[in-house]
């Protein structure tokens, strides 16, 4: 058996199957640097990343796939799952083998790759609904967000659109980042002491001497406005969780 170590990056994921098909070998497995190794491995390749590799394996899959399938496949990948990395390296080596197999969906692999593509833009949509602004004292909104996923990328463009005439930030708390629009241009962003910052991670809440005065009764009102279109005789909690997942009531305004 032969095992494929990487550095768990996109780049190392195309470098192993550039490095596959240059050595004429299939690996049973692509795993992580720290891995525990299967039993009965009978040897492993390290694999370095290289750019120029990648970039050509992925020049190479765009010829060969549709832009919605190349799409699926970055999308995919911003699951951040390790179950996905030996079923995306198969896929993609099938690819160059047997040409598009996206539609393929009765081939194991292609069906893990479109699933958890799947998952990361239900949750895309799931963050556009749920995602609470609050309105600082110089005028900047920001939210506080915590997904399952690293779908902040593939949101922004939502929100640069929704909200051009005003500036905001969104900041992912799990993955200490975030995406600042000035009313003009989107810059990522991160923070190097976060203890420092003017707001609760834990809970999105901004400090009470940065919160504006007029946001502090809007959150007001609207808790009221969600108490009172409550009716008690119509609770279904089971439907509210479903609709509204519990990990994402610790930043919405209408749950604190």
């Amino acid at each position: 058996m032969t095992i494929y170590l990487f550095d768990g990056t996109m780049d190392g994921l195309l470098t192993a199957v550039f490095d596959a098909f240059s050595l004429k070998e299939q690996p049973e497995e692509l795993l992580t640097e720290g891995d525990a190794l299967p039993l009965f491995c009978e040897r492993t390749y390290q694999v370095t990343t290289d750019e120029e590799k990648a970039r050509r394996v992925w020049a190479g899959l765009e010829k060969k796939l549709t832009r919605e399938a190349m799409k699926l496949i970055s999308v995919s990948w911003l699951s951040e799952l390790k179950e996905l990395n030996a079923p995306l390296f198969r896929y993609v080596c099938k690819v160059f083998r047997q040409g598009d197999i996206s539609k393929h969906f009765a081939d194991p692999d292609v069906l893990t790759v479109t699933n958890i593509a799947r998952r990361v833009l239900h949750e895309q949509l799931r963050m556009k609904q749920f995602i609470r602004f609050q309105k600082a004292k110089d005028g900047t909104y920001l939210a506080v967000v915590s997904p399952d996923h690293n779908v902040l990328p593939i949101i922004i463009d939502h929100f640069q659109d929704r909200f051009n005439d005003q500036p905001w930030l969104i900041y992912d708390a799990k993955r200490h980042y975030g995406f600042n629009y000035d009313g003009k241009t989107v810059i990522r962003i991160t923070f190097e002491d976060e203890s420092a910052v003017p707001f609760d991670l834990t809970n999105g809440k901004l400090d009470e001497s940065v919160i504006s005065s007029d946001d502090q009764l809007l959150q007001n009102l609207w808790r009221t406005y969600f108490k009172a279109i409550c009716i008690k005789e119509r609770l279904n909690p089971r439907k509210q969780l479903n609709d509204m997942p519990r990990r994402y009531w610790k930043y919405m305004t209408e749950k604190n």
